[in-house]
């Protein structure tokens, strides 16, 4: 069992923007937890070490006070790829070595190494911005199979699975009844076997809580509003609300912190993300702190039921898939009646408003409306309105976030050049 673990990020990451722009890529949610959650449920003993992209250090070290954040300590480590999903088969195949310094690949791509010794020296002396199978080049490769996220809609469509595996795995450490939160008479619940409450839940009259084919997990202090049916798998966050009438489908994971109505399918909504009114939310991928008005629609399938295209940067991808959404990254909001196209992408910090689709590709610190020229927007107005957003959570907004923000506009500024915005 590895006693000292390094999740780390590699220069793959920068296919996951814009929603690792506020983030490192192990902090991205799939299932119930997110991809660093579910290492630590792996190695519960192990002492964890984060490594990240240089900018995000600062942050990182105040979210993470304790941990160590880009420096290793002089002690044998077990590295592993931050978009990896880690579960037991990838813990077997690396156990089978019984702890022999050795780099376990597949392919071409790095999944983990254990390293000690000499060879740690030399990680250590060239730990970097991303991680990378070169600087592992002198020890025995091993080739394993792990699952990768490589793209936004590889978590959407990882999500069903993951919910069912951290079920399992969740209330496996919880003893007692699964029922502990407050349910209302009235409240239908299907295959109850499948279904969890946690303590300080409610579930109001009238709601429809369907785990025949998946389970559903409640979160401490959650709400569900009467009249709302969630069909599983599906997962509430803590604190979540969940409004009246709405229709939560399966393979959707929302929150913490979260309030979302209307209509969602196999979607993920980070914390404090709100979706409070109707429209249709499918098969997509919504950032922190975001707020979509009431009446915002997405589409996730084309007309001619072809494969998705999506926009990353410069770069046109053909997903291979027949449903994407929308990607959203963190602090972006729309306005009501807004709309958008099958694979859109939409940066960190912009608004959107206006009749009609914005473009399939909308970068970070944008504000226009849909069919008109975008301008850019103002990086102390994004900050002024990102800290009155989180304090009416009761959330902070720090200097080290502050800069954060500032750092992230210098860093999207070729993106809104490429499109004629000025800075």
């Amino acid at each position: 069992m590895a006693r000292h673990i390094c999740l780390f990020e590699d220069a793959q990451c920068a296919k996951l923007l814009p929603l690792v722009y506020f983030r490192p890529v192990y902090n991205l949610k799939c299932g119930i937890l997110s991809l660093r959650e579910k290492v630590i449920r792996l190695y519960p003993k192990a002492e964890l070490t984060l490594h990240c992209r240089p900018y995000l250090t600062e942050y990182v070290r105040l979210r993470d006070s304790g941990l160590r954040v880009n420096e290793l300590a002089q002690t044998p480590y077990l590295f592993l790829n931050g978009r990896v999903i880690a579960d037991e088969n990838l813990a077997k195949q690396i156990s089978d070595y019984g702890g022999k310094d050795c780099a376990f690949v597949h392919g071409d791509l790095l999944i983990a190494a254990s390293v000690s010794g000499t060879n740690l020296k030399r990680v250590r002396e060239g730990l970097g911005d991303a991680l990378s199978l070169s600087l592992f080049d002198q020890l025995p490769r091993v080739e394993i199979e792990a699952h990768v996220i490589s793209y936004p809609w590889d978590l959407v469509h990882h999500n069903g699975q993951e919910l069912r595996r951290d079920f399992d795995h969740f209330v496996k450490t919880k003893r007692g009844k699964r029922i502990r939160g407050k349910v209302h008479q009235g409240v239908h619940l299907l295959n109850k076997a499948d279904i969890y409450i946690d303590e300080g839940a409610t579930v109001k009259p009238g709601v429809v809580l369907d785990a025949e084919d998946g389970p559903i997990y409640i979160g401490r202090k959650a709400k569900i509003f009467p009249q709302a049916t969630l069909t599983g798998p599906v997962s509430v966050g803590d604190q979540s609300w969940i409004k009246i009438g709405a229709q939560i489908y399966e393979d959707t994971s929302i929150g913490p912190l979260s309030k979302v109505g209307g209509e969602v399918e196999g979607s993920i909504i980070h914390g404090y993300s709100n979706k409070q009114h109707g429209g249709f939310l499918g098969h997509s991928y919504i950032g922190t702190w975001v707020n979509l008005g009431a009446d915002t629609n997405n589409s996730d399938l084309k007309n001619n039921y072809g494969s998705v295209k999506v926009t990353i940067g410069t770069e046109q991808i053909d997903t291979g898939r027949q449903f994407v959404g929308l990607t959203m990254g963190d602090h972006s909001k729309s306005a009501i009646n807004s709309m958008f196209n099958t694979g859109t992408v939409v940066g960190v910090s912009s608004n959107i408003f206006g009749h009609g689709f914005p473009p399939k590709y909308v970068p970070s610190f944008s504000w226009g409306a849909a069919g008109e020229r975008f301008t850019t927007y103002n990086v102390d107005r994004a900050i002024d309105v990102a800290r009155r957003v989180m304090s009416r959570r009761k959330v902070e907004l720090t200097t080290a976030e502050d800069r954060l923000f500032r750092t992230i506009f210098e860093m999207t500024a070729h993106e809104r050049r490429r499109r004629g915005m000025p800075n």
